[in-house]
């Protein structure tokens, strides 16, 4: 199985941008599917992006509004989520997450469901 651990996050103003980091640990040959959601306090978990193991596929929730965008890089082990134009609504704890699927593009829309590991967060939090 794979290790997930986030990095990151912090603080910025309204407007701002922040990167999010996955390191994932794996000894195995497991292709794996990643993504990212968010819960904010007193909230439920929501789904934010995710993308298929070769990079080329990717899917994004509809309140992401072109604002980030997810991607890897294999040879390190990590995925990434830059975020940009953040708004208080965007604060939350930030989760990684991974599916041993290597998706097609429209099977990438079932990884919200099919999501079997997860990392401990990183809080993310956008003041005005």
């Amino acid at each position: 199985q794979v290790q997930l651990v986030e990095s990151g996050g912090g603080l910025v103003q309204t407007g701002g941008s922040l990167r999010l980091y996955c390191g994932a640990t794996d000894r195995s040959n497991a292709m794996y599917s990643m993504g990212w959601f968010r819960q904010a306090p007193g909230k439920e978990r929501t789904f934010v992006a995710a993308i298929n193991w070769s990079g080329l596929s990717t899917y994004y929730s509809d309140f992401s509004k072109g604002r980030f965008t997810i991607s890897r890089d294999n040879t390190k082990n990590t995925v990434y989520l830059q975020m940009d134009s953040l708004e208080p609504e965007d604060t939350a704890v930030y989760y990684c997450a991974a599916a041993a699927i290597d998706y097609s593009y429209s099977g990438l829309r079932n990884f919200p469901s099919d999501v079997q590991l997860w990392g401990q967060g990183t809080q993310v939090t956008v003041s005005s």
